[in-house]
């Protein structure tokens, strides 16, 4: 299989997989950082071994998440700057939190994260995920907020605020041709996500096929199925054998 792979190998070869990805996490959506808290609690894998290079064959990650980071300020924005300018590559762009409707006003904006450098002006969400995502490798959306618009796109909300996949549409695909990737929960379960970071991680290596989703653009491994078709004592059920 042919790796999705952006680094260039010795003149004449083909290009070899890449060693490591960045992954920049959005938490300057309309949400409660829970996501980020809960996937802090992820084993099968944990974030600690996909940053540490556990598995073999495939990427490490450089992860930023401004909850969890070292930087701050500036020298945390300027991570997401190089991005948008095509100054860091590969990259995985992950949002949390629902996405905020910024033209329905006529002055002021709902969420934002950093400030212009030539203006000083706050930079809207809208305006990093406008100049991201079409950069970004692979897109995904952590949380029920990010990926369907959650409590906050209850009708009356001022913000209008709504999913990733309705911000940028349903069958936008990154540059490398993958669907947004929508990982729902509320919080995330925090195995889920990392399980589908592992997957896009075995996809840039060129050891798994297009990641397979369903009409919601879910991982169809992990929710092809209900909670309750996976009880062990669904048996029981089906033959109304209950507990008095």
């Amino acid at each position: 299989m042919t790796p999705f792979a952006l680094n260039s190998g010795a003149a004449g070869n083909e290009s070899l997989p890449i060693s490591e990805i960045d992954v920049l996490w959005m938490t300057a959506g309309l949400g409660c950082d829970g996501d980020t808290i809960a996937v802090t609690a992820a084993t099968q894998p944990s974030i600690e071994d996909l940053m540490l290079g556990t598995f073999p064959w495939i990427p490490k990650i450089r992860f930023h998440n401004p909850f969890l980071a070292y930087e701050n300020g500036d020298e945390f924005v300027k991570i997401f700057r190089d991005a948008a300018e095509g100054n860091l590559a590969p990259f995985i762009l992950v949002m949390e939190g629902s996405i905020p409707n910024e033209k329905n006003k006529k002055e002021g904006y709902w969420a934002s994260f950093g400030t212009d450098a030539k203006t000083g002006q706050p930079i809207t969400t809208c305006d990093w995920i406008d100049k991201l995502a079409p950069k970004a490798w692979a897109v995904v959306a952590a949380g029920t907020c990010a990926t369907y618009g959650g409590i906050h796109a209850m009708e009356g909300n001022p913000t209008g605020c709504m999913g990733l996949a309705d911000y940028l549409g349903w069958s936008w695909k990154s540059q490398s041709g993958i669907p947004i990737v929508c990982v729902p929960g509320c919080p995330v379960q925090p195995d889920n996500f990392t399980e589908v970071l592992l997957y896009l991680l075995n996809m840039a290596a060129g050891r798994a096929p297009m990641i397979p989703l369903d009409d919601v653009l879910r991982p169809t491994w992990l929710f092809g199925a209900t909670v309750h078709e996976g009880c062990d004592r669904g048996g029981y059920y089906e033959q109304a054998q209950f507990a008095e």
